[in-house]
């Protein structure tokens, strides 16, 4: 829109166009071609994920077809999914997740902040390179690795003498070790971003006001970071949550987990024909995931307009 001045003084406003010999109009880009330049995004997810949780809930609330009298619409299986062996692997998955992730955030946090505030560009890049491969390092070679190093036989373990104090590897607690070996450096990955947006002003306002570094940690930095923490701590409790191939070489079913329940019975190593239950326990991994997004995602807004 532009202002023209006319000769009774006052000005009308008319648009860049051919009224206006200024040009052909601005042509508007149609609604439906923003959705078509996001269609194979929508396809991929609903593929990827639609088509997977469809799968799953149809499999958690109907019977197997060789079932006596074929498939039908049951709620046995998800009644079984929350009850006896299943529960307590269930709560076993939700208990190592939030521990792991837990201390992975606690330790986390200093990390990542050594890493933004260090004067030595060579350190930093260094420490995220780093954080960039021990991240996905797991599975197998993980397992092998620590068997070897702090198992019964390991060499740590042999040379400290660490079964006579109590140490064991297959254990709750040694699988949080594990844990932490890969997501620690995970969290320094996630809140290294947040720590960055984090003001030089602040700080010195905080300093001028007579706030030591414990007060401006405790009403500042973290409140601000509290969201960023929060969503850190839920992607962590989702890969430990998800985690397979690391506790199945390293504890097998000593540490009862959801996702071991879920391999015994799809290959039917304790009970025959119990697929539908593993879709069921699949489908409560889904809720138990799906519910703790929802408590993240309201708090992640809150910061977006500080860390912007």
């Amino acid at each position: 829109m532009s202002a023209i001045q006319t000769a009774g003084g006052d000005s009308r406003t008319c648009s860049y166009g051919s009224k206006a010999g200024l040009g052909p109009p601005r042509r508007r880009v149609p609604r439906v071609a923003g959705w078509l330049g996001a269609a194979p995004l929508l396809v991929f997810t609903a593929v990827v994920f639609g088509l997977v949780l469809g799968t799953m809930m149809v499999g958690a609330f109907t019977t197997p077809e060789s079932a006596p009298g074929g498939a039908r619409l049951t709620g046995a299986n998800m009644s079984a999914s929350l009850h006896g062996p299943y529960l307590t692997a269930l709560i076993g998955s939700v208990k190592l997740s939030a521990v792991s992730a837990l201390i992975a955030t606690v330790v986390g946090l200093p990390i990542a902040h050594v890493v933004v505030t260090s004067r030595f560009r060579a350190l930093r890049e260094a420490v995220l390179a780093a954080s960039g491969v021990l991240a996905n390092f797991g599975g197998v070679p993980l397992a092998f690795a620590f068997v070897a190093t702090l198992g019964n036989a390991g060499v740590l373990t042999s040379q400290f003498h660490l079964l006579s104090h109590g140490w064991n590897l297959y254990s709750f607690w040694g699988l949080t070790l594990v844990y932490l070996y890969f997501l620690i450096p995970l969290m320094v990955l996630t809140l290294t971003p947040a720590l960055e947006g984090l003001r030089r002003q602040w700080r010195e306002a905080a300093r001028n006001n007579r706030a030591n570094t414990f007060r401006y940690w405790t009403h500042v930095a973290l409140p601000i970071l509290m969201p960023s923490l929060l969503g850190g701590y839920v992607l962590l409790f989702g890969t430990a949550f998800s985690a397979y191939a690391t506790a199945a070489a390293m504890v097998g079913s000593s540490v009862p987990l959801v996702t071991m329940q879920i391999a015994d019975a799809l290959s039917g190593n304790v009970l025959v024909g119990q697929g539908n239950v593993a879709l069921a326990l699949g489908v409560d991994m889904v809720l138990v995931a799906g519910l703790i997004v929802a408590i993240q995602l309201p708090l992640q807004r809150r910061s977006a307009r500080w860390l912007a």
